[in-house]
C-alpha cells in the first residue's frame, strides 16, 4: 500500500514541519528570555495550558483523521469527505466555547492553578494568556485541517503552512521583541497572528474537490450524529489520555514553582530543548497513524505489523542521530538562554538524563501505541496512560522531587518512569491480538 518512496514523501515533510515548530518554539523562548526569567517562566505557565488545549484538539483531529482514513482505505471517498465536514464543524464549535471559559475562568487559572508564584512572573503569564488564547479557535482548525491532509498522505502542505505560520511567528517576534521592546505582549501577538492567517489558508485549500478527500460542496452546519460519534469513539480516549498527560505536567509546574525560580525556568528550557530532541518520533509517530489506518480500513493487518516494525527502527535510528548532536551543542544552546551558573547547571543534568532515555524508553512509550489508536484500540492506551501517569508520574515526582530532595531533576525522573512503565504494556498489547478488527 505504501512503497519506500511514498514513505519518504510522508515522512520527510512532517520532519520538517515538526522541526519547524520546535525551532521556532526555542527561538521564541531564547527571545523571551531576553525580556528576563520572570517572562521565561510566567510564558511557559501559560503554554502548559495552551499546550493542553492544543493536544486535545489535536487529538480530536486524529480521531476525525484515522476514520477518514480507514474510510479511505475501503476506497469510500464520499464518507471519507463527510467526516472531514463533520470533524471540522466539531471542533470549531469546541474550541469556540473553550476560548469563552478561559476567559471567564481566568483568575482561577493564574492564581488556583499555577498557585504561589512572583509578582513578576504572574504579570508575565496574565499578558500573554488574555492575548494567546483568542488563537485557539483558529489553531484548533488549523490542526484538523492538517491531519486530514496528512491523512491523504500529503503532509507536504502542512509543512508549507507550518513554514508560513511560523516564519510569521518568529518574524513578529523579532520586530516586538527587539525592535519595538513590547515584552512579553510581543511574543503573544504573532502567534495569534499567524494562526489566524495559516487556519484560513488552510481552511480554502482544504475546499479543493480535486483532492481524493475535502469539504464537501453541500456542506451544512449541522451535525451528523453517526460520524461525530465514530470520530469521538477515536478522539474523546486519545484527547482524555492527552489531557491527563498534559494536565499532570500542570500540576507538576505547582510542585515545581515552589523550587524556585532556577527550577522554574530550567523546567522551562529543557522542555523546548526536549521536544527538539523527540523530533523524528513525533513525525514519524503521525506517519503512522496516516500508514496503519488506511491498512486497517483495508483489512491488512499483516501490513500494519510490518509497517510498524519498519517505523519503528526509523525512530530509533532518527533519535538517535539527532541526540548526539544535541548533546554536543548542548553548552552552546545552554548559554544562548543567558541562563544564571545554578539554572544552567540544572538544565545540563536534565537534558543529559532525558538524552538517555529519550533514545532507549521514548519509542516504544510513544511510537507502538499510535499503532494500536490507528486500529479503534484507544481505550486500553487511554487507561494504562492515565493510571501510569497518576501512579508514577505524579506519585514518583512527589517521592522524588520533594520527599528525597530531588527538586525538579526528581520530576523528570519521574517522568521517564512513566515512560518505561507504559512502555511495556504498550508493546505486551502489541504482541497479542486482542487490538486487531476493534470496531470503532
Amino acid at each position: 500500500m505504501f512503497t519506500n518512496k511514498d514513505l519518504r514523501k510522508l515522512i520527510i515533510p512532517l520532519i520538517i514541519e515538526q522541526t519547524l515548530t520546535v525551532t521556532v518554539g526555542l527561538a521564541d523562548s531564547i527571545m523571551i528570555s531576553s525580556v528576563g526569567e520572570a517572562a521565561v517562566s510566567g510564558v511557559s505557565l501559560v503554554d502548559s495550558v495552551m499546550i493542553l488545549l492544543i493536544n486535545m484538539f489535536a487529538a480530536l483531529a486524529t480521531g476525525g483523521a484515522v476514520v477518514a482514513g480507514q474510510y479511505l482505505g475501503q476506497k469510500k471517498h464520499v464518507m471519507a469527505c463527510k467526516t472531514s465536514d463533520q470533524l471540522l464543524l466539531f471542533v470549531a464549535a469546541l474550541s469556540t466555547g473553550i476560548m469563552g471559559l478561559i476567559y471567564l475562568g481566568r483568575n482561577f487559572i493564574l492564581h488556583g492553578v499555577f498557585g504561589a508564584i512572583a509578582p513578576d512572573v504572574m504579570s508575565s503569564s496574565r499578558t500573554y494568556l488574555m492575548i494567546v488564547t483568542a488563537s485557539i479557535p483558529f489553531i484548533a482548525l488549523y490542526n484538523g485541517c492538517a491531519a486530514l491532509f496528512r491523512i491523504m498522505g500529503n503532509s507536504k502542505i502542512s509543512m508549507e503552512m507550518s513554514l508560513l505560520m511560523n516564519g510569521i511567528n518568529i518574524a513578529g517576534n523579532a520586530v516586538m521583541i527587539y525592535g519595538w521592546k513590547m515584552g512579553v505582549a510581543g511574543a503573544a501577538i504573532p502567534t495569534l497572528v499567524s494562526r489566524i492567517i495559516a487556519a484560513l489558508i488552510m481552511l480554502v485549500r482544504i475546499k479543493n474537490p480535486n483532492q481524493m478527500m475535502h469539504i464537501s460542496r453541500n456542506f451544512k452546519f449541522k451535525f451528523k450524529g453517526y460520524l461525530v460519534k465514530r470520530i469521538l469513539y477515536i478522539g474523546v480516549p486519545n484527547g482524555i489520555e492527552n489531557s491527563m498527560f498534559q494536565l499532570g505536567k500542570i500540576m507538576l509546574l505547582s510542585m515545581i514553582a515552589t523550587f524556585g525560580t532556577a527550577a522554574i525556568t530550567a523546567n522551562a528550557v529543557s522542555s523546548v530543548i526536549a521536544m527538539f530532541q523527540i523530533i523524528p518520533g513525533m513525525a514519524i509517530g503521525l506517519a503512522l497513524l496516516t500508514v496503519v489506518s488506511r491498512c486497517v480500513g483495508a483489512n491488512d493487518y499483516k501490513a500494519v505489523r510490518m509497517y510498524t516494525r519498519k517505523l519503528l527502527k526509523i525512530v530509533y535510528a532518527g533519535l538517535f542521530a539527532l541526540n548526539i548532536l544535541v548533546v554536543l551543542a548542548l553548552p552552546w544552546i545552554v548559554k544562548a538562554y543567558h541562563l544564571s551558573p545554578q539554572t544552567a547547571k540544572l538544565t545540563e543534568q536534565i537534558l543529559i538524563y532525558h538524552t538517555i532515555c529519550c533514545v532507549t524508553i521514548w519509542p516504544i512509550s510513544f511510537t507502538i501505541p499510535n499503532t494500536l489508536r490507528a486500529s479503534n484500540d484507544v481505550k486500553f492506551c487511554m487507561i494504562i496512560a492515565i493510571i501510569s501517569m497518576w501512579v508514577f508520574r505524579l506519585g514518583c515526582s512527589v517521592v522524588l522531587g520533594k520527599w528525597m530532595g530531588w527538586g525538579v531533576f526528581g520530576v523528570w525522573v519521574a517522568m521517564t518512569l512513566d515512560w518505561a512503565v507504559r512502555g511495556v504494556f504498550f508493546i505486551v498489547r502489541y504482541k497479542g491480538t486482542k487490538w486487531i478488527r476493534i470496531k470503532s
